[in-house]
């Protein structure tokens, strides 16, 4: 970026010169008036070009520097970095010994900066990043088939659950697995993402993960195909009781949701069970489509407070499909986009939340691609409340009644029906 201080100066430095020619104009203008009139007129003519060429340059240069403070927030600070790195490129490229490659220094310059905010959801977004996250929202993506989270006590790679039919499956990998190496080269917890991108690849293409289960570590071939996510997971239960799992809020879930009611009401459901457990959130818009299938008309769902104080109250413009009751069952990792609908439902309409408190992410994200359309930002934009104006961030949503897994089913993704205690009671509470 060029330096705005020195244009500035540019600029000045020629309207000075234009200023001094004017003055030794004026100053030998007698000379000019002892000629006859056709000097006199080309005079006029020069003075007037003189003078529209000052004005010109005065509004260009404030123009420019405007457009200079704009783009660097009113001082010198963004010089001052092109200025810095530029002053690490060179000691680089003249010292060091290793190969350079400026694309992943470019990149980590950037993930560098932004991460500096201190927020843990605002972050710089790679190609590679982008690629994969436009994957998740649409649905699709060459692969596995395989959800994976990262065990923060452990620094870990565990897998929280299987695509059914996917090349995982077939192969054998379980939920609770870890995953400790891809193609030989080891993961920790913290590189989830570089680890997720690695699963992925090329249709046809084969990938070894190396995975430890009940301590033992052991190398799985699985050939890559293209995944279609199934973010929504139906069934009936006895007494007439239908259960959804909603997996994350992607894709076009709230339409499959839709799919999955009607079905579970053709076949005569008199009550509904919506499981959020382990559901990290996803597009908000399609928590609140949910929502809106199972509020009254002109409910409230959600008020989102940006930075600047300025509010917004989404409300529900159609009428509910869902007419029976609903038991919500959630967990420490029910956050983001799944408190948002646990929220809207539990204040709209008579309904019962187990489990165990909420995640507590209230806050919310918006994604903004850079111009070469492959790299971007992702900024925390606003925060947000329940219908009654509860705050959820860094608290969460406490169900109103507490009940805890066997302590050897705490962070396993699926649980044996029989041990299920929190699944079982939301059953208990129906069928009364």
């Amino acid at each position: 970026m060029p330096d705005k201080i020195v244009i500035f100066e540019f600029f000045i430095f020629r309207i000075k010169k234009l200023l001094y020619n004017i003055i030794f104009i004026v100053i030998f203008r007698k000379d000019y008036e002892m000629e006859d009139n056709n000097k006199n007129n080309k005079y006029k003519s020069f003075m007037i070009v003189i003078i529209t060429a000052l004005i010109t340059c005065i509004i260009t240069t404030i123009v420019i520097y405007n457009y200079f403070t704009i783009r660097t927030g009113g001082s010198n600070l963004g010089v001052e970095l092109n200025t810095r790195l530029n002053e690490i490129r060179t000691k680089l490229n003249q010292l060091y010994i290793g190969e350079i490659d400026e694309e992943k220094m470019m990149d980590g310059a950037l993930e560098g900066y932004v991460s500096a905010l201190g927020d843990e959801y605002t972050e710089y977004l790679t190609k590679e990043e982008i690629t994969s996250l436009m994957q998740d929202i649409e649905g699709s993506y060459v692969g596995i088939g395989v959800y994976i989270a990262q065990n923060t006590q452990t620094d870990e790679i565990i897998v929280i659950g299987v695509i059914e039919d996917s090349p995982a499956h077939k192969a054998g990998l379980l939920a609770g697995d870890i995953i400790k190496k891809i193609d030989g080269v080891e993961y920790t917890g913290e590189d989830l993402t570089q680890a997720s991108n690695k699963m992925k690849g090329i249709e046809g293409t084969k990938v070894t993960v190396t995975v430890e289960r009940d301590g033992k570590e052991s190398d799985i071939d699985i050939t890559r195909k293209t995944i279609k996510f199934k973010y929504i997971d139906s069934e009936k239960l006895e007494n007439d009781i239908g259960y959804i799992k909603i997996s994350s809020f992607e894709g076009d879930c709230a339409n499959d949701f839709k799919n999955a009611y009607k079905e579970l009401s053709s076949q005569g459901i008199k009550s509904l069970i919506i499981d959020l457990r382990n559901n990290g959130g996803g597009l908000v818009d399609q928590s609140l489509d949910i929502a809106e299938m199972i509020v009254p008309y002109g409910s409230k769902l959600l008020i989102t407070k940006d930075k600047n104080g300025n509010e917004e109250i989404s409300t529900s413009d159609q009428k509910p499909i869902v007419d029976v009751p609903i038991v919500i069952l959630v967990n420490e990792f029910t956050a983001s986009a799944s408190e948002i609908l646990t929220a809207a439902v539990k204040e709209n309409i008579n309904c019962k939340v187990v489990g165990t408190q909420t995640y507590g992410k209230g806050i919310i994200q918006g994604i903004f691609l850079f111009d070469d359309n492959e790299t971007g930002i992702k900024i925390t934009i606003q925060e947000y409340f329940t219908p009654n104006y509860n705050k959820l961030h860094k608290i969460g949503i406490k169900p109103d009644e507490v009940i805890e897994l066997p302590e050897e089913w705490k962070g396993q993704v699926t649980v044996d029906r029989e041990f299920d205690n929190q699944l079982n009671r939301a059953i208990e509470i129906l069928s009364e």
